[in-house]
């Protein structure tokens, strides 16, 4: 009896071993797929970016038809050629038409959307749940349906080739991605706040501008990010109502440096992409950290 024990401990403990060898190798194995499919998508991903910036250092002839990636010669004249502008308008003037859209996009958007959110999500008004879905409709509502009725719109009031017509909309609340956004968070929200805040003599505007603002700051912040970052890469809009060279945005300064019909400097409008990708990426990392901060801290708060 004690051999044939003595016998089949050593096998099990073998059989244990090899079960253990090709569990660590199935996980490996696991492992090494997982990071190698990850790496190809962050390449796929960032190679654009990647091509850019690279195109950015070469000459406009090794651009179209190189399949090199890496310039043998760079050098930084395409930015040179990018900062002095282009039509008789310099670079600072499009950086500035994109920036006071931008900014009057965000504070817009901010402003009238938190409003309509605090009317939606804490006043109760006859016919509030037919109007909020009358508005969630919008978001079926292609853009491009309703470009011509507010083209001409914009038209008969005198607006077009003013940034009018671009950030009217954003101060109306017409945005009801931000508004739907912020009712969903608003509504998260204690009411036990707005009923202290009433036994106090407070009214709707200091209820909404001293209490829902402060806790409302990651969804602010959220929406802030969105808009300025698509109000700055924003391009038809300022392609259909900007006539002028001295208010296009940077969108569409672009293309003013690529002509079918002349000479077409590739490299100057890649360096002119990489510069105006420059206050995207600032002012997402600026205020990553305060949207951060605040969902850390939401749970917190109350």
């Amino acid at each position: 009896m004690t051999t044939t024990t003595d016998t089949v401990a050593p096998d099990r403990l073998a059989q244990r071993e090899q079960s253990r060898r090709v569990h660590r190798r199935r996980v490996w194995g696991r492992t090494v797929l997982f990071h190698a499919v990850v790496l190809a998508l962050t390449v796929v991903v960032l190679y654009p970016g990647a091509w850019m910036i690279m195109s950015s250092l070469k000459p406009s002839n090794d651009i179209i038809g190189n399949i090199n990636l890496f310039p043998e010669n760079g050098s930084l004249d395409n930015y040179w050629t990018a900062l002095q502008g282009i039509g008789g308008v310099s670079t600072a003037r499009f950086f500035l038409n994109s920036t006071i859209l931008a900014v009057g996009a965000v504070m817009g958007i901010v402003f009238s959307s938190s409003a309509s959110a605090y009317a939606f999500a804490r006043i109760a008004f006859p016919g509030r749940n037919l109007w909020f879905s009358i508005m969630i409709g919008t978001l079926l509502l292609p853009f491009h349906v309703v470009i011509i009725p507010q083209y001409i719109l914009f038209q008969n009031l005198g607006l077009v080739d003013t940034f009018a017509p671009l950030l009217v909309g954003k101060f109306l609340a017409v945005e009801a991605f931000f508004v739907f956004l912020m009712v969903q968070f608003m509504r998260n929200l204690p009411r036990e706040l707005d009923e202290a805040a009433r036994i106090d003599g407070a009214g709707h505007l200091r209820i909404f501008w001293s209490i829902m603002l402060p806790l409302m700051r990651p969804a602010i912040i959220t929406s802030s990010i969105f808009a300025f970052i698509w109000s700055w890469n924003d391009f038809l809009g300022p392609l259909l109502y900007l006539k002028s060279p001295q208010n296009y945005s940077l969108p569409v300064a672009l293309r003013l440096f690529v002509d079918q019909t002349t000479v077409s400097d590739y490299g100057a409008q890649m360096a002119m992409a990489v510069l105006a990708l420059i206050p995207v990426l600032l002012f997402f990392l600026v205020f990553q950290r305060f949207l951060i901060a605040g969902v850390a801290t939401q749970g917190l708060k109350g």
